[in-house]
């Protein structure tokens, strides 16, 4: 008896895969992995940019099947006409657009702040340091996403493990822009001081009242609850 293999393959589970990185090279390491998970069930059909331009384009796309998941670089080109100034604000896109996609994030920061902001304010369902990475950890990582399980690298676990709890920490820019809110500088003229651009420094303090919990929206507010806890 022959089995015809265009049966087996309509059989096979589509998955459709985003990756957004900067280096080409890392991306086809991802292709190589994804690729060889599980070729008896799945199908995946892999998409590719390389920065948030890219990334935010092809998102948008009308053609664009839903992704499943999607790998995400954290630090890349921005694209600050469309406020998207890397890969956090495009899970951001995605989890608006295609809610049942996975993200996975991919970074080289080590802050225990950055990790935290991150995980609070996307939730992703996978978390890796790229010093972490190896075939052998992204295969897993992915099998674990592709389980509907969570996956946080070895150091991603370490810094979590060690962090005291209910702290509330914020980097240096954010204390910067609270500095500058206490003296009376306009946002406007910000960028003077600190070298990030009005976009971002505009999302930075409406992420501080979000993360204080400042109902009334107001910058008078936010410097009291900022300075009571001694943010600045």
């Amino acid at each position: 008896m022959t089995v015809d293999p265009n049966t087996l393959v309509s059989q096979l589970i589509k998955q459709n895969i985003l990756i957004v990185d900067d280096h080409p090279f890392i991306i086809e390491g991802y292709k190589n992995a994804i690729t060889r998970y599980n070729t008896k069930q799945y199908e995946f059909v892999i998409s590719q940019a390389y920065d948030c331009r890219s990334g935010y384009d092809l998102i948008q796309d009308e053609s664009t099947p839903d992704f499943d998941i999607a790998f995400l670089d954290i630090s890349m080109p921005s694209y600050e006409e469309k406020d998207i100034f890397s890969g956090e604000d495009l899970a951001k896109l995605i989890s608006k657009k295609m809610p049942r996609c996975k993200i996975i994030l991919l970074t080289m920061y080590t802050e225990l702040l950055k990790i935290k902001t991150i995980i609070r304010t996307i939730s992703p369902n996978g978390l890796i340091i790229k010093n972490d990475l190896t075939f052998d950890e992204l295969l897993f990582a992915f099998d674990r996403v592709m389980k509907n399980e969570k996956y946080y690298s070895q150091s991603v676990q370490k810094m979590l493990s060690q962090a005291p709890h209910n702290s509330i920490e914020i980097d240096e820019f954010d204390k910067q822009i609270l500095f500058h809110l206490s003296k009376g500088t306009s946002v406007a003229d910000m960028p003077q001081y600190i070298p990030i651009s009005l976009n971002a420094i505009e999302k930075r303090r409406t992420n501080l009242k979000e993360l204080l919990k400042i109902k009334s929206g107001s910058d008078e507010d936010l410097l009291k609850e900022a300075k009571s806890k001694a943010l600045f």
